[in-house]
Formats: structure tokens, C-alpha cells, sequence
């Protein structure tokens, strides 16, 4: 059974069809390479659909005019040229332009104030916002690749002193001094950098720093050697393909589409439990430094929580999870859940602005293993 088309995409659909109405040509191909111009560029405004409709729909120089008529026609609700049929859009397919900020839900409640947890899925369509951490992410991204915790590798590598002897090395040596074995050169396991896994909490309670989390993890995901981020809120979604673009804009806008429960309830347990029912998921915690930036105001079942915490913190290296309630110094865990998994983890930390994430993240190369 095919999905229905959603509300928001009727109008680009419709408008290819109304080019080849009017005489225009457009391939299929050419109306889902407008859709995706359209989902990736993440319109501010209706010049930006035109730009991008321009480009993928390619017409003829001589019906740019018409083109342009059957645009305004079309998203504008304007008059078509003389001798044109004219086409007014219902109510369904008109287009509303935003500032950036609203988003449309498609849940029964939704979450205002973004400082309480609620267990009910709203599912929503955003647009990140610029941020003032330029800098900030600018330093952690250089400081990252020295600063995450190590391991010994399989391979070796030729050092002054180790427990195994290279032989392609001694032999080499002996035969330059005609036989004769000078000494024995050793081999020594190499180092490499722990995978880090992020997961980010979108909910309702933690909706003023989701934008600048996600912004975080594309700095982790650019500069660690093997970094993997995912979102939860009401469900579970893994951004890591989104945030390998080079360009955060364009690497923010593409994961912001990805994620559907934008600032919905909080079903933590059930998230993590989907995370680690998918071996593939569930492969990217074995031996890694595993940072959760959530408040821990868990809806769902506690039970849920604890149980996948505890399989989470037994496959990784370590389980650090950063909330925002911890600026305050007098800070306990609130939730039932969040008190039963504190022997799961490595610490408890504060997540309420990103320096401080950067500087524990960046402190954990010398911490101690959970």
C-alpha cells in the first residue's frame, strides 16, 4: 500500500503537473529532482522555490514568461497571463511562509513551553536556527581527534621496546652487517581512537538545546575518525549520513527532515531498546565512548530505561550522560528511572550550554573506563 503523499509536499507535486498542462515539458525524473532541490536547500522564502524550480524544471527560454505566470498562479494565488486559463490553488495545496521557527505538528498535543515531559508523539517538520557557538565548535573540533579516549589496535608497528620481535626487521639488519644479529627490533600494538556515540534527546523538555546538540554532533561526526549520532524522542532516528556534509547548513537542514518527533513526548527506554534490537545499531556501541545529551525526563515505562542502560553501558566503553538540570549545583536525578541507572554510568554531568559538553567530552581521553 503506497503512503499519502503529506500535506506539505502536495503543492511541489502539483506544480510540475500544471507546467505539463499548460504545454511545458517536465520529465518525472525532473519533478523528484525539484522535490529534492526543495528538501535540501530548506526554502526561507517562495524566490528560493522559483531558483530551485528554474533549475530542475529547466524551461525553455522562450516560456520563461509563461513559467513565471503559472509559478505566481500557482504559490502566489496571482492571475494568469491573457489567454491563459486562470488557476487559483485550494485551500489544501496553498503554501504558508514562516520566519523559520514554527513547526506543524502533527500530534494531538503539543508541547509550548519545551519544560516538561510528555509521553504523547508529536510529529513535526523544523528548521534549525542559527547559532552563536561558531568559536566554541571551532576549538572542540580541533582539540577532538587527540583528545578521545584510546585503545590498542591489531596492528603493530615498529618501536624501540615491546613484548613481540619484528623479524622482517632484524633479518633486515642482521644481513646488512653480514650476518652478524646486532640486536633484535621489537614490535609494539598501535593505539586508536575510541568510536563515539552520540545520542540526542528532540523531546518537548529538551527543545532549547536540540539545535545546538545536533550543531555539536556535526562537529563530532567532521572531525572523530569513527563517530556515529542518533535522535530520540518518541521514536529513533540515526542523522550520521546527514551530518557528513561538509557545510553544517546544509548538513543541519538535511538532518532536520530526517527527524519526525521534533518536540514531542519522551519514551527514552523505548528508544534505546529499538537502538540496540538492530545489530547494526547496536555494533556502533561496542567499545565506545557513548555521550547521551538528554534531561532524563523519561514518560515511558522505567523498567525499559534501565534495562536498556544497563545492556548499553556492558558493550560500551563508557556511558556519560550530560543534562541541562545539572547547571544547577543543587541537582539530584527527579525521575524514578534516571536514580536506578546511576550505576550504569560513568557520570552525570552538566549539558546546559555547549562549552560544557565540548569540555567533558574533550576531558574524557584521561578518564578511567566506566
Amino acid at each position: 500500500m503506497i503512503a499519502p503523499l503529506p500535506p506539505a509536499a502536495r503543492p511541489f507535486v502539483a506544480f510540475p503537473t500544471l507546467l505539463r498542462s499548460h504545454g511545458l515539458s517536465v520529465a518525472p525524473e525532473q519533478t523528484v529532482a525539484f522535490l529534492s532541490a526543495i528538501d535540501l536547500l530548506g526554502p526561507r522564502s517562495l524566490e528560493h522555490v522559483r531558483k530551485a524550480a528554474a533549475a530542475t524544471l529547466a524551461p525553455h527560454p522562450e516560456q520563461r514568461a509563461l513559467f513565471d505566470a503559472l509559478f505566481d498562479a500557482h504559490f502566489l494565488g496571482a492571475f494568469a497571463q491573457e489567454g491563459e486559463p486562470e488557476f487559483q490553488p485550494d485551500d489544501e495545496m496553498s503554501v504558508q511562509e514562516d520566519s523559520g521557527s514554527r513547526e506543524v505538528l502533527l500530534g494531538d498535543e503539543i508541547n509550548e513551553t519545551g519544560r516538561a515531559a510528555t509521553g504523547a508523539e508529536a510529529l513535526s517538520l523544523r528548521r534549525l536556527q542559527p547559532l552563536d557557538d561558531d568559536e566554541t565548535l571551532r576549538r572542540f573540533a580541533r582539540a577532538l581527534p587527540a583528545a578521545l579516549p584510546r585503545r590498542r589496535g591489531y596492528r603493530r608497528r615498529g618501536a624501540r621496546s615491546g613484548p613481540a620481535v619484528d623479524l622482517a626487521r632484524s633479518l633486515r639488519d642482521a644481513i646488512r652487517h653480514d650476518g652478524e644479529v646486532m640486536s633484535l627490533k621489537k614490535l609494539r600494538r598501535v593505539t586508536r581512537p575510541r568510536p563515539i556515540l552520540l545520542l540526542i534527546d528532540v523531546s518537548g523538555s529538551m527543545k532549547q538545546r536540540s539545535d545546538a546538540n545536533l550543531a555539536l554532533a556535526h562537529a563530532v561526526v567532521q572531525t572523530a575518525p569513527r563517530a556515529e549520532a542518533f535522535t530520540f524522542g518518541t521514536r529513533l532516528t540515526r542523522v550520521t549520513g546527514a551530518l557528513r556534509r561538509r557545510r553544517r547548513e546544509q548538513a543541519l537542514t538535511e538532518a532536520a527532515g530526517l527527524v519526525a518527533d521534533w518536540d514531542g513526548g519522551t519514551r527514552i527506554g523505548d528508544a534505546l531498546q529499538a537502538f540496540l534490537a538492530a545489530p547494526r545499531f547496536a555494533a556502533h556501541a561496542r567499545g565506545a565512548v557513548v555521550v547521551v545529551l538528554s534531561d532524563g525526563l523519561e514518560r515511558g515505562d522505567p523498567a525499559a530505561l534501565v534495562s536498556a542502560v544497563a545492556r548499553l553501558a556492558a558493550r560500551a566503553h563508557r556511558v556519560d550522560w550530560l543534562t541541562p538540570l545539572a547547571a544547577d549545583p543543587g541537582y539530584r536525578p527527579e525521575t524514578e528511572a534516571l536514580r536506578q541507572i546511576l550505576p550504569d554510568l560513568a557520570s552525570l554531568a552538566n549539558g546546559a550550554t555547549t562549552a560544557r559538553i565540548c569540555r567533558h567530552i574533550l576531558s574524557l581521553g584521561g578518564a578511567r573506563a566506566a
